[in-house]
């Protein structure tokens, strides 16, 4: 099935729907350690999607909220407005969630005004309002005020006057920023606060809005025997939570933030159907350049055979090989010119015929070249027979060490880095040189859209396999670097979904393999006394952090590693043993 072809969308907002709300995280200590969080289950009703759900309290913000500015302590509107990166009005989400906590949970974080110093007052602790020595004045707060506040018709500032309090926000900490996906029917951008619960009060649900209360350990909420309907930000937090063992290093945590980014999921289509993915999902930045509206044209997971329409100019069928080493399957792409209508594919993967008939048929007009990024047998088996097929010539490079590649491949021209191949109007494919996971591995950047396409020169989400004598740790990284002085905004990579932020993630995996390589000269280092040893002694020491089960692969890539440090005069090599220089 054909994607439908991506819309320019620029102009969407993804917060022009998305209504503002606040929620506070409370928290409480366990005597043995770790911490208890405030949970309420919402009223079950028709048509919302948060229906019985568990969550922290919260809601909407009240334009009042705005007059209890006054009454509140440790916090000003300009600090909170600066912390929530907004030009005004940030305090009003700390006093939306203390008011819809005392609505929906009845804990009051309130302090007598008599008490306080200021408005600004900052301390330690929480010196809250105590029912212990406030008993008429909280008494009155729940008999008098929480029916009416929860139907709108009192704000909380009213509260704060008739009673004499101040809203005590000291030990309130901003801890989060989650906007609902674009497209849902219901979206809210809200602000996630975290505090200590207040001393000797009791929540007690409001049979509204909260039909149960819970207090749980984080494990205890994400357990799936627990049966808790969870919406992904409150799972999400929950996970982060159980990493504390106090509610006091929560609250740490959350101030030593120097910047709280915006966390916004996306809406795709999957194998068991509509589901929500978190931005560190890999199908996270394909879906959001596919279908930014969240109209539900992307999908989640990558299957063999499905046309995905990546942009007016590139079209991506993946081929049915997937396992360990191909992730999800080898990516064929279709690179196109849409005033012309010819069109290139790279990569044809294995000469599978099914693979290579679909991927003709989602070509919108000729195939008119055909381009290889390398000639390993998940990536250039096919171009034979799509040759053979279409009549596109072959261009690529054939390898300076051939085992492990393959030998069909013989192209009608040898490419060379720098070389620019025209398609049609504005849209040419430049030829970049990356060798490193093979000796003649090519990329080729669309310019047009900044868009390069990889081959195995950078996969999604793990790292290749240099396997001397054709594939060179030094020369590996030195291409890497090269892209670091590319204007691209996209990655397409071999294997995967769409990578965005390119610079990061080059950068990110430099820093990888150079991290790895100061293992393998501290591996090096603790075995020195014992004088050379077996590349199978270093094994385990370098990669202790990868399941024993893939050691025969990175033994490939460690000696890589080892003959980088024997020519940067590191590692020296005593027939099959290994040990520093010098």
């Amino acid at each position: 099935m054909t994607q439908a072809l991506p819309t320019a969308d620029h102009a969407y907002d993804p917060f022009a729907d998305a209504r503002k709300a606040a929620s506070v995280i409370v928290l409480r200590d366990l005597p043995a350690g770790g911490v208890e969080v405030l949970m309420l289950r919402r009223a079950e009703r028709d048509g919302d999607l948060r229906s019985g759900a568990a969550v922290f309290p919260g809601g909407v913000l009240d334009a009042r909220d705005r007059e209890a500015h006054r009454h509140c302590l440790g916090w000003d509107d300009e600090a909170a407005s600066q912390a929530l990166r907004l030009g005004q009005g940030g305090l009003d989400y700390l006093v939306a969630a203390a008011r819809e906590c005392f609505e929906e949970v009845g804990l009051l974080f309130l302090r007598p005004a008599q008490a306080a110093q200021g408005p600004g007052e900052q301390g330690q602790g929480t010196a809250l309002l105590n029912p212990d020595h406030h008993a008429e004045t909280h008494a009155r707060a729940h008999a008098e005020w929480r029916e009416p506040m929860q139907r709108g018709e009192r704000p909380i500032s009213a509260l704060c006057e008739a009673l004499g309090l101040h809203i005590d926000l000291r030990e309130w900490a901003y801890f989060s920023h989650w906007l609902t996906p674009p497209g849902a029917p219901k979206r809210f951008d809200t602000r996630f606060f975290v505090t200590h619960a207040p001393p000797r009060q009791t929540a007690e649900a409001d049979g509204g809005e909260a039909v149960d209360l819970m207090w749980l350990t984080p494990a205890q909420a994400l357990d799936p025997a627990r049966g808790l309907k969870l919406l992904p930000v409150t799972r999400r937090t929950l996970q982060v939570l159980g990493g504390f063992a106090s509610a006091q290093a929560a609250l740490d945590h959350a101030r030593a933030q120097t910047e709280v980014p915006l966390t916004m999921p996306r809406r795709a289509e999957s194998a068991k159907g509509q589901r929500v993915v978190l931005p560190d999902e890999h199908a996270w930045a394909e879906i959001g350049r596919i279908d930014p509206s969240g109209r539900l044209t992307a999908h989640a997971d990558i299957v063999a055979g499905r046309v995905v329409r990546l942009s007016p100019r590139v079209i991506r069928v993946t081929a049915p090989n997937a396992g360990m080493m191909t992730g999800p399957g080898t990516n064929s792409y279709l690179v196109g010119c849409p005033q012309t209508n010819r069109w290139v594919a790279i990569d044809p993967g294995p000469a599978d015929p099914v693979h290579l008939q679909a991927l003709q048929a989602a070509a919108p007009g000729p195939i008119v070249q055909i381009l290889v990024t390398h000639t390993h047998v998940d990536h250039s088996p096919g171009a034979a027979l799509l040759h053979a097929m279409t009549g596109a010539p072959v261009a690529g490079r054939r390898p300076a060490h051939p085992q492990g590649h393959d030998a069909s491949f013989a192209p009608q021209r040898e490419l060379a880095g720098g070389e620019v191949l025209e398609i049609g109007l504005s849209t040419a494919l430049q030829v970049i040189h990356t060798p490193g996971h093979a000796s003649n591995h090519l990329c080729y950047l669309l310019d047009a859209e900044k868009t390069l396409f990889t081959g195995d020169h950078v996969m999604q989400g793990s790292t290749v396999v240099i396997n001397p004598p054709d594939g060179d740790m030094a020369v590996y990284l030195e291409a890497l670097r090269g892209l670091l002085a590319l204007d691209i905004e996209w990655l397409a990579p071999g294997h995967g979904f769409l990578v965005a932020r390119p610079h990061e993630v080059v950068g990110a995996l430099i820093k990888h393999r150079l991290a790895r390589e100061a293992r393998v000269v501290q591996a090096l280092q603790a075995v020195a006394a014992s004088g050379p040893v077996p590349m199978d002694d270093l094994l385990p020491r370098v990669y202790a952090d990868v399941p024993a089960g893939l050691h025969p692969v990175a033994r490939r890539s460690l000696l890589a590693h080892l003959l980088k440090l024997q020519g940067d005069g590191l590692a020296t090599a005593h027939g099959e043993r290994w040990g520093l220089s010098g």
